[in-house]
């Protein structure tokens, strides 16, 4: 049986060894600017195919970028940033999307707010990808990922927006 030093150590080596591997375009939103055309096309009758309302997920969307500012009302251990976090971002960066749970909320989030008018939400969410867009200062730890630079975060925003964008449903 392998030991948790042994399993720590493996977990750490594979985004050192992810690294080296060329980085695909982020899938669906490759820019902010991208995200945000979408974003003001939506037709005021998108709706999800399950979970969450499409107001409720740009709501999510909107609460990831401003907590990227903000800081995160709750983080994961430094431990579990520091490895699983690391590896799953490496992972998602290195295949330019990611894959989650897309009715999980953030920890400690708000709560999302029930029945707010879809044009409200898109507000909420290009407002925050502008502020994000236009952010100079230090940005606060992922809660699962940890520490991110600009252009990781902003590749993180884009990809966790696409994966829910994948819910969408034929207007």
């Amino acid at each position: 049986m392998v030991d948790r030093r042994q399993a720590l150590v493996a977990t750490a080596a594979v985004p050192l060894a992810l690294g080296g591997c060329a980085m695909s375009a982020v899938q669906t939103f490759p820019t902010v600017g991208a995200a945000l055309a979408a974003l003001q096309a939506l037709p005021a009758t998108a709706r999800t195919k399950s979970g969450w309302d499409l107001a409720r997920v740009l709501q999510h969307a909107a609460q990831s970028i401003e907590f990227s500012m903000q800081g995160f009302p709750e983080l994961k251990s430094a431990l579990f940033r520091g490895s699983v976090g690391k590896l799953a971002f490496a992972v998602f960066d290195a295949r330019g999307r990611m894959s989650h749970a897309l009715d999980e909320p953030i920890p400690g989030a708000p709560a999302l707010a029930d029945g707010q008018p879809l044009p409200d939400a898109v507000r909420r969410l290009a407002k925050a990808l502008n502020e994000f867009d236009a952010w100079r200062a230090p940005l606060a730890p992922h809660f699962a990922y940890g520490l991110l630079d600009k252009p990781a975060y902003t590749r993180a925003h884009l990809m966790h927006l696409a994966d829910h964008w994948t819910e969408l449903a034929a207007a």
